[in-house]
């Protein structure tokens, strides 16, 4: 009997000696490490910052937490807008942080220094708050997803049905840096192949709190359209003053060329109504995005962006594939990520394209009149669903190098 109880300890202790190392050997490997590069601070920080964080982390939770045996962390940066403090970032958390993708990266300069790096480290970077063309045009590479909007997809959806409206003579009011001079040029020439003429620019200082002078001299102009090439505080400045000036009520149309709820919520739907903007996702389409939205704002008290709402379908869909591939080597992962459809919340068949761009549907929204409205965010009449095939750039004007022609 003696002889027996010691049989079945040992047997114990070797089975309890082996969960001990399976659970060590999991405990070992490294952490799984996604690294946001964010407007913490700044003019975009409603637009992607804690929000996006917060976004990248819901995506994680649902995921389950851990791939592969690697819990999967999520750390944050701020870069303040700094195309050189960006790329400095980038550096950090690839070659001493351990991280291996990037998300969001706002603001166009910032993505673009961040980019290169994420190139040079051979790394997957997925862009969600920044919207220049550049980065799926000149700036592409194979590891590189622009994944929300970018300025073509903007211009085309919101000039062509502002020209269509008989609103077809356009002064633009630009930010003085990449983005803004992309996202003008790209409506300019939207608005005259519909038929319309660009009668002027000018361009302001990024995050200027003064848009005085800018608006007189759109006011002159006698252009139907001032169109908005900026985005984030610069946008909500601009539209406010515009206001003040008395421009809309004189008749000319404020276009924001990339605007999001939040921004029209600090806007106000009393100088707000009436404006015409393109999304790629609003919190009250449908159940799905209505579900989703209710468990952001449980956290952070607002309805998300479009950028973030972006983070968390681009996350989780970079997780699924580690997942499928086994290993998180970038050109594996981003394989899987280029053939496997994304169908969730955020997109409905949206596809990866060899350029780098997430095609998926776009909308046109009518700002509501404040008698239209049911409460705070009830923002967005919906005029028109674009499909992704007719909102973005079409791979035969591409002038990235990946794509074949």
């Amino acid at each position: 009997m003696k002889r027996f109880v010691t049989g079945i300890f040992a047997a114990v202790s070797a089975i309890s000696l082996a969960m001990s190392s399976t659970a060590a050997l999991a405990q070992a490997k490294p952490p799984l490490k996604l690294g946001g590069i964010l407007d913490m601070s700044s003019l975009y920080a409603d637009i992607t910052g804690p929000g996006s964080e917060y976004a990248a982390k819901m995506a994680v939770e649902d995921f389950g937490g851990e791939v592969l045996g690697r819990k999967i962390e999520i750390i944050a940066a701020d870069h303040q807008n700094k195309a050189d403090l960006s790329a400095n970032i980038a550096r950090d958390m690839f070659d001493n942080q351990g991280v291996e993708m990037l998300f969001d990266v706002a603001a166009s300069a910032t993505a673009l220094a961040a980019g290169e790096i994420a190139k040079a480290r051979n790394k997957i970077v997925i862009f969600n708050g920044p919207g220049s063309i550049r980065l799926t045009n000149e700036a592409c590479g194979p590891l590189t997803v622009h994944y929300v909007f970018d300025t073509y997809g903007q211009a085309n959806v919101t000039g062509l049905a502002s020209v269509k409206q008989g609103l077809d003579s356009w002064y633009f009011l630009t930010a003085d840096y990449a983005f803004g001079h992309d996202l003008e040029k790209d409506t300019g020439n939207v608005v005259a192949k519909s038929g319309g003429k660009v009668l002027g620019s000018v361009r302001h200082p990024l995050n200027t709190s003064d848009f005085s002078s800018f608006l007189l001299q759109a006011q002159s102009s006698k252009a139907k359209v001032i169109g908005l090439a900026n985005a984030g505080g610069d946008t909500i400045n601009a539209i406010k003053q515009a206001a003040e000036f008395g421009l809309m009520k004189s008749g000319q149309k404020v276009a924001p060329l990339l605007a999001f709820v939040t921004d029209i919520d600090s806007i106000g739907l009393e100088t707000a109504q009436g404006l015409l903007l393109a999304e790629a996702f609003y919190w009250d389409l449908n159940d799905d995005t209505r579900a989703f939205s209710k468990r952001f704002m449980d956290r952070i008290k607002r309805v998300p962006t479009s950028a973030q709402a972006g983070v968390y379908s681009s996350v989780t869909h970079y997780l699924k594939a580690v997942k499928a591939a086994g290993t998180t080597d970038s050109a594996a992962v981003m394989k899987i990520m280029k053939e496997t459809p994304i169908n969730d919340m955020f997109a409905k068949n949206g596809k990866i394209r060899e350029d780098g761009r997430m095609v998926h549907d776009m909308y046109l929204f009518e700002v509501k009149k404040p008698s239209e409205s049911k409460g705070r965010w009830d923002d967005y009449k919906l005029l028109a669903t674009i499909p992704g095939n007719e909102a973005f750039q079409s791979l035969e004007l591409s002038r990235c190098p990946l794509v074949k022609k």
